[in-house]
């Protein structure tokens, strides 16, 4: 099975929800910077694929994460990026993200400028051709991709003064 094919393998076992907004976000990115080498890690948390310069985990300039419920937009120095707008959320040493809920979040300008600079901080992306898509790594134990069902869970309260149902979620 060739790179692309686990890649869907991999998108596939998420909600459908989560794998088109993954689907909607990887080519946007893949357009927007089509020389970056695209590194797959199926980590025990999460999917992720990052874009970098190379094939080295230090050349990574910005990833996408899949999690049961939604997709973010992860900026590996993000730290070090103007955020005018405050769109991004962290507060680590330096890694900071953007949840992409809608997906096309994605194309807004601010975020757009985000990547730019995030793209202008880093290692250069090389000037031509189409940068590979690699399988880094692939956790053998992982989470749920999909998330549980949410069941409520309903149950009696007596007191002295009434009966009352509660739920506890």
């Amino acid at each position: 099975m060739d790179a692309e094919a686990q890649l869907d393998a991999f998108i596939g076992r998420y909600s459908p929800e989560v794998a088109s907004d993954a689907r909607f976000a990887l080519t946007f990115l893949r357009g927007r910077l089509p020389t970056a080498s695209r590194l797959v890690y199926d980590n025990y948390n999460a999917l992720v694929v990052g874009f970098g310069a190379s094939d080295r985990v230090s050349d990574i300039i910005l990833s996408i994460a899949l999690y049961p419920q939604y997709v973010r937009l992860f900026f590996l120095r993000g730290v070090d990026l103007p955020d005018p707008e405050a769109l991004l959320e962290g507060r680590g040493a330096q890694v900071r993200s953007i949840k992409l809920q809608p997906a096309s979040r994605i194309e807004a300008r601010e975020v757009g400028a985000l990547i730019d600079a995030a793209a202008g901080n880093a290692t250069p992306l090389p000037t031509e051709g189409n940068g590979p898509l690699i399988i880094k790594s692939v956790s053998a134990k992982q989470r749920p991709r999909r998330p549980k069902a949410y069941r409520p869970r309903f149950f009696l309260c007596v007191s002295k003064s009434r009966t009352a149902f509660s739920s506890s979620g």
